[in-house]
């Protein structure tokens, strides 16, 4: 069996994949999954189904939810009274030794992560090149509304980032930097506020020979910031600024593949 949260939410057997038609049932599933192996309350459920407007039998509301749920992953070949218990506080799902595509992310980045710390980039670009392909998408197909899957759905893309951050890294310590460059353009225009991309940028370009174009970043950088924030850039930015204006050869890689 396998869960995958990371995209719109499925559960899948060896067979088929099954989907959640009901956006009230999908939502109370993925609330579990995201507390998978901890109690999700019943205050949680109900504030991720409605608000703070809930229904006067909301209670019995998320009763029914559970038991449709149980059946769907009878259906789908789970053992019901094993993966989702019944608690005094709320409900526990219990991965049962299924697999989950958000523990399988978390893991690729830690690998990621461990391997950049000891400068290994071959392994950074295998463990975050593994983890951005298990994110099929925006999580969930229904509106993501609450608190819990809010949040969620801001790690999931907070973290995306980052393993693109890995990768270009790791790509540009390869001496592969002119693959980057697209990428980190329309990284860039999606999320203009985030310094860490145009340093990236500004870096690649330089080591393809396109000094200009680098210095022209930062000042893109800067108008975007002081026009949005009030800010000049971060100090790190200014310090790979003035190193691409004084062409620092502490900038040149020692050998270009």
């Amino acid at each position: 069996m396998r869960y995958e949260l990371l995209g719109p939410l499925r559960v899948s057997n060896s067979r088929r994949t099954h989907l959640l038609s009901a956006p009230k049932m999908e939502t109370t599933l993925a609330a579990l999954l995201v507390g998978a192996g901890r109690v999700t309350t019943k205050e949680t459920l109900v504030m991720e189904l409605w608000g703070d407007r809930p229904p006067r039998r909301a209670a019995a509301a998320i009763h029914v939810y559970i038991s449709q749920l149980r059946k769907f992953l009878a259906a789908a070949g789970m053992d019901p009274a094993r993966s989702i218990v019944t608690k005094p506080a709320g409900y526990l799902l219990r991965l049962e030794g299924a697999s989950y595509d958000v523990v399988e992310f978390q893991e690729a980045m830690r690998e990621g992560r461990a391997h950049q710390a000891a400068g290994h980039p071959e392994a950074v670009l295998a463990a975050t090149e593994r983890a951005l392909a298990l994110v099929r998408g925006p999580v969930l197909e229904s509106a993501v509304d609450g608190p819990v899957l809010t949040a969620f759905a801001a790690w999931v893309e907070e973290e995306r980032l980052a393993a693109l951050e890995l990768s270009v890294e790791a790509r540009t310590a390869l001496g592969r930097h002119r693959e980057v460059i697209s990428l980190l353009g329309m990284l860039i225009a999606q999320h203009p506020l985030r310094e860490s991309l145009y340093s990236q940028l500004m870096l690649v370009l330089y080591r393809s020979g396109r000094q200009a174009e680098a210095l022209a970043v930062y000042r893109d950088a800067q108008r975007v910031l002081r026009a949005e924030l009030g800010l000049e850039p971060c100090r790190s930015l200014r310090r790979l600024h003035h190193a691409i204006l004084t062409s620092d050869r502490l900038l040149d890689l020692p050998t270009a593949s």
